[in-house]
């Protein structure tokens, strides 16, 4: 039997599919921002995949070890990626097997591990920036300059909006 979901060109669900022009605005916005999320990373997931063989959570760990020169503890690594310690931990794991990471008690605190590139991190980190670069180019070259800072200018108050519901979830 065939499979009724609506589906992007690229295989994706399409969750807007659904929703009715009558549909109230606020679950239309909410929808459209996630389709147009799932899709990029959908994109963005493949492509580190086939081009580089790693996945899109190890290279946003690599990305923002490569913010913080000095390193980051695990506790700042799961806060600026917004998933748990647990997650980081595996997370970590694996790239300190691959060479790519340092981890190493806090001096001072030895309970607060402390994460750090390796050369040989910092060198695949750089490598894979320019096509990550380019993927995200690609994949908003259908918006002018003005329209992208309109919209980045239009979710910093989204954001500013939806923060304070997200605190009192704990979330």
């Amino acid at each position: 039997m065939d499979d009724p979901t609506p589906r992007h060109a690229n295989g994706a669900p399409d969750k807007e599919a659904g929703v009715q022009r009558g549909d109230k605005l606020e679950l239309r916005v909410w929808l459209r921002l996630l389709t147009c999320a799932t899709l990029i990373e959908r994109a963005v997931r493949g492509r580190l995949r086939r081009d580089f063989e790693i996945t899109l959570p190890r290279f946003d760990v690599l990305a923002q070890l490569d913010r913080a020169a000095d390193g980051l503890t695990m506790g700042e690594l799961s806060g600026r990626l917004m998933v748990s310690n647990g997650n980081i931990t595996g997370l970590i794991d694996r790239l300190v097997a691959e060479g790519l990471v340092t981890r190493a008690a806090k001096p001072g605190d030895r309970r607060s591990v402390h994460v750090r590139l390796t050369d040989k991190g910092k060198q695949a980190f750089d490598a894979m920036t320019p096509a990550h670069e380019a993927w995200i180019d690609e994949m908003l070259a259908g918006l002018s300059r003005r329209e992208m800072a309109e919209l980045y200018d239009l979710l910093a108050r989204l954001k500013s909006s939806a923060g304070p519901a997200a605190m009192e979830t704990g979330d």
